[in-house]
């Protein structure tokens, strides 16, 4: 357990990563729903749930497989060493940088 106070675990991920994934997902439910009403108003009941079966069981392993990728890349590991080790691998970093940006 010692060996994982040397890391740091950040999550970085923001509502505007998985804006999209939300409006997909809205959209799933309401074609779900209007299936559902169609299959109902046509005397079809059993029909109506078998169509929205259909549409949660064919689409939620897709966008549930959409958010897991999303929130795993959005995590970022970095170590936790000293502050002096912390300083020089940052004065590095900013002098590697190109001049003029």
């Amino acid at each position: 357990m010692a060996d994982l106070k040397k890391y740091r675990f950040a999550c970085t991920l923001t509502f505007g990563d998985i804006y999209g994934q939300i409006i997909v997902w809205l959209g799933v439910i309401f074609v779900s729903l209007a299936a559902a009403l169609a299959g109902m108003g046509a005397n079809n009941p059993i029909f109506a749930l078998i169509t929205v079966g259909l549409v949660w069981v064919v689409s939620l392993p897709f966008l549930l497989f959409a958010f897991v990728t999303t929130l795993f890349n959005h995590i970022e590991i970095s170590t936790v060493g000293t502050q002096e080790e912390v300083t020089t691998s940052t004065t590095m970093f900013t002098r590697a940088q190109p001049q003029g940006e």
